[in-house]
């Protein structure tokens, strides 16, 4: 089963590569991040006509998660427990049935953070933190498990290809890094770091200052396997050329591959 988390940075602006995309990768589970769109003006036919079933999270303008699956849901929940104050649409969970049993699937936009001197940081800090503990207790239910999505952190310095640009930004900062610690270390393995140590592995690269054509890159966008998980796990891609179509996102599509056969 392949699974693959893209932030695609508009959905309506990027319809065209979506559908084009779903065509050539021809995922199973897509997880999607700032769709920027309510759930009425999601592209819902279009994705459905692909065989997708399509479940969203929407926000005007903003934010925004969505899941895309061929197999059926079996339950969805929106929006990370922890905070009934927070309106901002971030969290999408959708569980599914295979031959292995269940499948829990999340397709998360964690918060940016940026300025660090402003409100938005601790929001940051205080999202993962919730996040952090709706984990755990998932992990719990020992099921597959996969927590896939822009998660606005550069884990390691060999995440960026130059980390010292990323030394006062909110995706960088230690309490950042210590985090994502925390809860990889709840018992999450992080797919592609399971599979590559390479230090130029990126999944966004900015609009600006020609960072795509200079490979000036970060790697945000992740997916972690519960134990569960990770049993199944066969491989993980970064799906690159997607950055140099016409109208890209500023991110790429990350892929895993798990094997939820009956044996």
């Amino acid at each position: 089963m392949k699974i693959v988390t893209w932030n695609i940075n508009g959905v309506r602006a990027r319809i065209d590569n979506l559908l084009h995309w779903l065509k050539e990768s021809d995922p199973d589970i897509v997880c999607l991040q700032e769709i920027k769109s309510v759930d009425e003006q999601f592209p819902r036919l279009e994705a459905e006509a692909l065989g997708y079933n399509v479940e969203t999270h929407g926000q005007k303008g903003f934010n925004g998660v969505a899941i895309l699956s061929k197999l059926r849901f079996d339950e969805v929940n929106r929006g990370l427990p922890g905070d009934d104050s927070d309106e901002q649409s971030r969290f999408i969970e959708g569980v599914f049935s295979t031959d292995r049993g269940a499948l829990r699937v999340v397709s998360l936009y964690l918060p940016n953070g940026n300025p660090v001197g402003s409100d938005k940081f601790p929001y940051k800090l205080s999202w993962m933190a919730r996040l952090e503990k709706w984990a755990s207790e998932r992990l719990a239910l020992e099921e597959a498990l996969v927590l896939a999505g822009d998660y606005n952190v550069i884990p390691e310095a060999v995440d960026a290809r130059f980390p010292e640009q990323w030394l006062g930004d909110a995706l960088f900062q230690p309490e950042t890094r210590q985090a994502f610690r925390r809860l990889r270390n709840l018992g999450f393995t992080e797919a592609v770091r399971a599979v590559t140590d390479r230090p130029d592995v990126y999944t966004f690269w900015d609009y600006q200052a020609g960072a795509w054509q200079k490979n000036n890159g970060i790697r945000i966008d992740h997916l972690l396997l519960s134990p569960e998980a990770a049993n199944r796990f066969g491989s993980a891609s970064v799906e690159k050329h997607v950055r140099a179509w016409e109208k890209p996102s500023d991110h790429v599509p990350v892929a895993i591959h798990l094997d939820l056969a009956a044996a």
